[in-house]
């Protein structure tokens, strides 16, 4: 009776489930249509129907602090609901149809589809090019001028005037330092460009804005690493906990359930059952313990049989629990890229001034550091601790051969790509970083 009670529970939950993913299309569209209408009611009533200018002199900083907040919260619902909806409908077929009208479905109309779509096109296409938060961040990168770093473009202008600004704001793909070299010594370059930037009027005014922009820029970035940890570790633990978890405990109980999930957790168990024994003798014999007889230590064999067991079947049932607590995890970490391009381009930009902007000794000090770690003389054992925690994860058995080819070959071709990166990047960008570099391997 109980089972049949359990499975009509779980029946329901997934018709339930069912009905939420056949409704995924139209609940997508509804929240990034009402996103939409949130963002043309501010412009609506706050600026006459134009666009949310975060520039406008109309209000003061704290309300366009206020209006920038609302602005991006929309945008990002609207986005992130747009590309839910198209995976949706990329996922829909006729017989998803068929089932969601047996099911009392209705979906609407195309006509009333593409009517919404229009109108989040048009809301949301004023804010394509200039994001008030990320695209401000991508668009105009703020360099910090140094004599013998910067300037690695053949017109430097690390400090942009303001009609710059607008021809950069042109292009939607800014060019990094990787990118470009200069025919010119950068020591010269910079020179100039720190004259440029001393005999502009309005120099100041730029700082600021450099400043605003490149704080903007380590918020998001600092944000979306956060992010990318704390999503995947939360979906992990909630899937293994509300979902994963209680149906493994059902289907496998655990009284008829394996002890054991593979031989390193049997050959484990019967070492520590014998050590238990051994030192049961031992005390007996040197007379710590109280004088047991064969039956006794029988019955206390027997009782550390009972709790072994009991703690590998845990372990064994944790380890099918990761499995699939592990996909929700790889799932919500894919579905976080996908839908934050635009964070991660400002990453990119990130990590590309916090590198090249150090100096050659850090730079020489951060490589050496790297290829020794993960591809030095000492990294096979680093690997080696990897694999077999991994492994003891999952629950499967220690592949030795499996691990040890793994070390002969991904190391080898990790290092590669590192040398490559040096000579064909680094070597162009910053040569006396690699000539530091060597001099300190040396």
């Amino acid at each position: 009776m109980n089972n049949f009670v359990f499975t009509q529970k779980i029946y329901s939950y997934l018709l339930a489930a069912y009905r939420w993913y056949l409704l995924t299309p139209q609940r997508s569209l509804d929240e990034a249509y009402q996103a939409a209408l949130q963002i043309k009611s501010i412009e609506d009533e706050h600026f006459n129907g134009q666009k949310i200018d975060v520039d406008s002199s109309s209000y003061s900083s704290s309300m366009m602090d206020y209006f920038e907040l609302d602005l991006k919260k929309q945008l990002k619902i609207a986005r992130m609901r747009l590309t839910e909806f198209r995976a949706s409908r990329w996922f829909s077929n006729e017989s998803n149809q068929k089932a969601a009208r047996k099911t009392g479905i209705e979906y609407p109309s195309a006509d009333i589809i593409l009517e919404k779509l229009r109108f989040i096109d048009e809301v949301i296409s004023k804010y394509t090019v200039a994001d008030p938060e990320i695209n401000s961040a991508i668009v105009t990168q703020p360099q910090i001028v140094k004599v013998d770093e910067v300037a690695t473009q053949k017109s430097p202008a690390p400090l942009t005037t303001p009609s710059a600004n607008k021809n950069i704001e042109q292009k939607l793909k800014p060019r990094r330092k990787a990118d470009t070299t200069g025919v010119l010594p950068r020591s010269i370059l910079g020179t100039i460009s720190r004259l440029q930037v001393e005999l502009d009027p309005n120099s100041e005014q730029d700082v600021v804005q450099s400043f605003r922009q490149a704080q903007r820029r380590t918020i998001i970035s600092i944000r979306f690493i956060l992010l990318l940890i704390i999503v995947p570790l939360l979906a992990h633990q909630l899937s293994k906990t509300l979902i994963v978890g209680p149906l493994i405990s059902h289907f496998r109980q655990d009284e008829t359930a394996n002890v054991f999930i593979n031989f390193e957790m049997e050959e484990e168990a019967l070492a520590e059952l014998q050590r238990f024994e051994e030192r049961l003798k031992f005390e007996n014999l040197i007379g710590l313990t109280p004088t047991l007889n064969p039956e006794a230590i029988e019955d206390k064999l027997k009782e550390k049989a009972a709790e072994i067991a009991e703690e590998f079947r845990g372990e064994s049932a944790n380890a099918i629990k990761n499995v699939f607590a592990d996909i929700f995890s790889v799932v919500a970490f894919v579905w976080l890229l996908l839908v934050s391009k635009q964070s991660i381009s400002v990453l990119k930009d990130f990590f590309d001034n916090l590198v090249y902007g150090l100096s050659d000794s850090a730079k020489a000090f951060i490589i050496i550091l790297f290829t020794d770690v993960f591809v030095g003389f000492h990294s096979p054992h680093g690997w080696e601790v990897i694999l077999e925690g991994i492994s003891r994860h999952w629950g499967l058995p220690a592949n030795r051969d499996f691990i040890f080819l793994f070390i002969a070959t991904f190391p080898v071709i990790l290092d590669t790509i590192f040398k490559y990166w040096i000579f064909r990047y680094l070597n162009r960008i910053s040569p006396s970083a690699v000539a530091t570099y060597r001099n300190m391997n040396e």
